[in-house]
């Protein structure tokens, strides 16, 4: 597998002002100023992994996924090409702005944006969060997951599973088709819901310490309407979680304790279980809807659903994985 992480994510939005409180009092993460409209921000010792773009167009602008070596954007893009879809390599003056060596670009099915890219470079001071917290858990499970909104999922299926080689994790059919993919051990880095629109629907970002989720969770309900999922668990990754509303239209997962899967052991299968073992209310949707997903969550805890327990403690977990 060549692509082996999510590297970085941009948004277009003119809310710049609100971007630089938001990614930095709640989040935590480091801003960096770009000037000439752009913001972006840092999360470990990447030059950047969020860029905010003052600029027309939809929201979610780009998605960029790293590569083991230079030489694989080739393979790559000779498979792009093959399936239809045409491929660009980025100039030097791009490569620069995105701070990596090289890069390949191209749009997926449904029209959003991917880069595939080799090389990022590292910044030569420490990361100094916006916050006080213990870090984000990245490394060689990239910058989290990203999340779209797609019409269908049908057509998207053969693009990042057979011509990227996005391997599938598990998939849902109820209430609506979900597909989560796997590119390193985070049970997903990638995922569509068919919820028959276009965009971004949230990126998650996986935090090295619980209470640095928790303490992000009181700072955001000192906010009207900026939680959109209450504090909760998924059924598939194990992650617990809540959701923020983000200054543009889509969300930010804040997460820990993401279950780490072994690539030669996992087999693709269907869950039925609903998204989240408990909480996770979609306090932004109205009644009816937040509704069905109650009721799946009253169903998994009727029929005893749960995490297994060797993995509520992720550092014991890795201690007595290796």
């Amino acid at each position: 597998m060549s692509i082996t992480a999510l590297g970085y994510m941009g948004v277009r939005s003119p809310l710049l002002g609100d971007w630089s409180d938001y990614a930095r009092r709640q989040l935590g993460m480091q801003q960096v100023d770009r000037g000439g409209g752009t913001l972006s921000f840092r999360m470990d010792d990447w030059q950047q992994r969020l860029v905010l773009l003052d600029e027309p167009g939809d929201e979610f602008a780009f998605m960029g996924w790293q590569v083991e070596n230079a030489d694989d954007l080739d393979g790559l893009a000779a498979r792009i090409e093959a399936f239809g879809i045409s491929v660009t390599e980025a100039d030097r003056s791009l490569c620069d702005q995105r701070f990596v060596t090289r890069m390949i670009f191209c749009d997926d099915p449904d029209g959003n944006r991917v880069e595939l890219f080799a090389t990022p470079k590292l910044a030569t001071d420490p990361f100094a969060p916006g916050r006080p917290i213990d870090g984000f858990l990245t490394g060689p499970y990239g910058m989290g997951h990203a999340v779209l909104h797609v019409e269908d999922v049908t057509p998207l299926l053969p693009f990042y599973r057979d011509v990227l080689e996005f391997r599938v994790s598990d998939y849902g059919l109820s209430p609506y088709p979900m597909y989560f993919f796997h590119v390193n051990g985070r049970h997903h880095s990638f995922a569509m819901i068919g919820t028959g629109r276009r965009g971004l629907h949230h990126f998650m970002v996986e935090y090295q310490n619980l209470d640095d989720v928790g303490q992000g969770y009181d700072i955001a309900q000192m906010e009207e309407d900026r939680v959109a999922y209450t504090l909760g668990r998924h059924t598939n990754d194990y992650m617990t979680s809540f959701y923020g509303r983000t200054p543009s239209n889509f969300f930010i997962e804040s997460g820990w304790g993401g279950r780490v899967i072994d690539l030669d052991q996992w087999q693709p299968h269907e869950t039925d279980v609903g998204p989240s073992f408990w909480g996770h209310d979609r306090v932004h949707l109205p009644e009816d809807r937040r509704a069905v997903m109650r009721d799946m969550r009253l169903k998994a805890a009727a029929e005893g659903k749960r995490t297994p327990r060797l993995v509520d403690c992720p550092w014991l977990y890795d201690q007595l994985s290796n």
